[in-house]
């Protein structure tokens, strides 16, 4: 059996945590991506591409719009938590390294990676690869957060607001440390014109996440999976994750959601360079 690559993310979708960390993304952002994919003109037919497939949930989603006809190539470095779900028969699934892995030229009417190129230190190359993999004149959908403006809006006293600042604060240092650019939503479009796309459409979509429900979640899971190096590197004790656990569990406790910046481009039929 080939040996799984190791994984550059901090966290790797290996993890037991992987599967509910990836429950709440689909709640929190799903009606969003589905909302900016629809907006491509996506149609029965269309070959697509789903870059960082996660659990497989928008695989699934775009398998039922493009039909029978069409086909839709899933792709992760760990596909574990996509097959466990049915999808439909135009659906595959692809074990895929893409900083490293080839992709056909020109073979997809629509390309879409959300929360991948902010984790990679590569992403500028991995962009080249991917707006490579479309046909000419189709669509390349990046969605990525910017995590810098993330805030307490509803705090409930008893330093809850300190310390949900203090560990959210230590986790994005470790997701800095690993190479993600924390602000790479941000910066997306231009990079995205600089390759030459057109027709370029940004967005932003961004909400409050109360305790207790599954989207506020995702900072738990969060938490659990880097536990050990909060503790080691970052100096976070375990009563302050005992009370950061319970804190999300607190419904008079919110925060604003990370935006999910998404932005549409498309390859031209001619271009000059890529």
């Amino acid at each position: 059996m080939t040996e799984l690559p190791v994984s550059p993310y901090l966290f790797d979708n290996s993890a037991p945590q992987g599967a509910d960390r990836f429950a709440a993304l689909e709640a929190a952002y799903d009606a969003v991506s589905r909302r900016q994919l629809e907006l491509t003109g996506l149609a029965a037919g269309w070959r697509c591409l789903e870059v960082g497939g996660g659990g497989g949930s928008l695989g699934s989603w775009l398998g039922e719009r493009v039909g029978p006809g069409g086909e839709v190539t899933v792709t992760d470095l760990d596909l574990r938590w996509a097959v466990r779900g049915e999808r439909p028969d135009q659906v595959r699934l692809m074990r895929h390294d893409i900083v490293r892995d080839p992709l056909p030229e020109g073979a997809y009417d629509l390309v879409h990676a959300r929360l991948v190129l902010m984790h990679l230190p590569d992403r500028h190359q991995v962009l080249n690869r991917l707006v490579t993999a479309l046909r000419p004149g189709g669509w390349l959908v990046l969605e990525d957060f910017d995590c810098t403006p993330v805030r307490v809006l509803s705090d409930p006293g008893g330093g809850a607001g300190p310390l949900f600042e203090k560990v959210h604060g230590a986790v994005m240092r470790l997701l800095a440390g690993a190479g993600t650019d924390l602000g790479w939503g941000r910066h997306a479009r231009g990079a995205m014109a600089k390759v030459g796309l057109t027709d370029l459409t940004e967005s932003e979509h961004t909400e409050e996440w109360h305790g207790g429900g599954t989207e506020i979640s995702l900072h738990r899971h969060n938490v659990a999976q880097t536990t050990d190096r909060l503790t080691s590197d970052e100096g976070i004790s375990p009563d302050e994750l005992a009370r950061f656990d319970t804190l999300l569990e607190n419904p008079s406790f919110a925060v604003s959601a990370y935006p999910l910046i998404s932005v549409r481009g498309r390859r031209p039929h001619r271009m000059l360079c890529v």
